[in-house]
């Protein structure tokens, strides 16, 4: 089978990956080249936490799961890590954590309270912030390291035969006896199944091939897609897990750096120009006051980054249509779900029987729904990314 997969962030890698090895005949296409868009700014925690709704949370703990089988199996540099995160709450959010700790424990969950000696121990290189009221450890949880997970994937795509390539992809469609992709310069390239795995761009993608993919869409200061990251490059940090804390969010990276990311923020920034000096400085304040320095200030490069959400905030996996041979795969969880999600849907894409964990996140869903009855919530405070 001839299998098109447009869009090679994290998602359209690992199912390109799945496909190849299963021994079908794949082209990954995207239009700037592997991991430009969603994936290049994410904060990859794996995770779920604070994604309650009984099938979501279901298909996420099997994500959590998945990447550990993945870890095994996958050739390449250590992309996955199961570090654990520790969630630390003042007075104003102590509430809130208390809640969603029982309410993950009443799922058998793994969640517990912890001092802030041992905290500090889980952590790492870091002050526990002095108004900490409540310290959560979540032993289950980790982290990835992007780049490398989608270096790992794409390289035991091509090990089995996929063909990964740019191309900008202006229409999808089927044919009588498959389907068609078209691109900017004109070339048509035939198969007999699409993937598609935009991420943000997949609502635009589909309406010009008359296909409805509801995502949300406003890029403009103050839409919930739009987010903030910072990548420290100096000081180095022993940080050891990912860390959330009522002022700023923070996840090892590579080479002793730290991703940062203040939610409070996001909505300052104005994804039409550069982070302001303002916004700069306070990510910056808020970091020294939580990591020792050694010398001067850190150094941080600011990242605007653009969610790749679906319009009702939950995956969307599945064919267009009953008869359709177009598939959509986009999620807002594309880090803690991509290896699973890659899986799962090779598997429907090459005939096997549609997988329970699935079910609720058709794109059918949306057939008859006003986009305006579709409402995602604002992720502005501790652990809601």
């Amino acid at each position: 089978m001839k299998v098109i997969v447009v869009g090679a962030g994290i998602l359209g890698a690992s199912v390109a990956r799945s496909l190849a090895a299963a021994g079908e005949d794949v082209l990954l296409l995207d239009r700037w080249g592997a991991g430009t868009g969603t994936t290049a700014t994410t904060f990859s925690w794996v995770n779920s936490n604070r994604k309650l709704a009984p099938e979501y949370f279901r298909l996420n703990v099997e994500g959590m799961a998945e990447h550990a089988t993945l870890a095994r199996d996958l050739a390449g540099p250590p992309s996955y890590f199961p570090s654990g995160s520790v969630h630390c709450a003042d007075a104003r959010n102590e509430p809130w954590l208390v809640n969603n700790v029982e309410a993950l424990q009443s799922l058998g969950y793994p969640a517990r309270w912890v001092d802030r000696d041992e905290a500090a121990r889980i952590a790492g290189e870091i002050r526990i912030p002095g108004s900490t009221t409540a310290i959560a450890h979540f032993p289950g949880e980790g982290y990835v390291l992007p780049e490398r997970l989608l270096g790992n994937l794409l390289d035991d795509a091509r090990r089995h035969g996929a063909e990964i390539s740019v191309g900008e992809v202006v229409a999808v469609e089927e044919t009588p006896h498959g389907s068609r992709v078209t691109l900017a310069d004109g070339e048509v390239r035939d198969a007999d199944r699409i993937v598609l795995a935009t991420g943000r761009w997949t609502d635009d993608l589909a309406a010009r091939s008359d296909v409805d993919i509801p995502m949300m869409t406003e890029i403009r200061q103050g839409s919930p897609i739009i987010g903030l990251l910072g990548y420290v490059t100096s000081p180095e940090v022993d940080l050891r897990c990912v860390v959330h804390t009522p002022s700023l969010n923070l996840r090892p990276a590579a080479g002793g750096q730290t991703v940062v990311q203040a939610l409070d923020l996001n909505a300052l920034v104005d994804p039409a120009l550069p982070p302001s000096t303002d916004i700069g400085r306070a990510i910056a304040e808020r970091f020294a006051d939580l990591v020792p320095t050694r010398s001067g200030p850190p150094e941080i490069d600011l990242r605007v980054a653009i969610r790749s959400m679906p319009a009702d905030g939950f995956t969307i996996a599945g064919f267009t249509s009953a008869d359709s041979r177009i598939y959509a795969l986009v999620t807002h969880s594309g880090i803690t779900l991509a290896p699973l999600l890659g899986r799962l849907a090779a598997a429907e894409i090459t005939g096997g029987e549609p997988h329970d964990l699935l079910a609720s996140f058709r794109p059918t869903r949306f057939a008859g729904v006003p986009r305006t009855d579709l409402v995602v919530h604002r992720p502005t405070r501790l652990g809601e990314q």
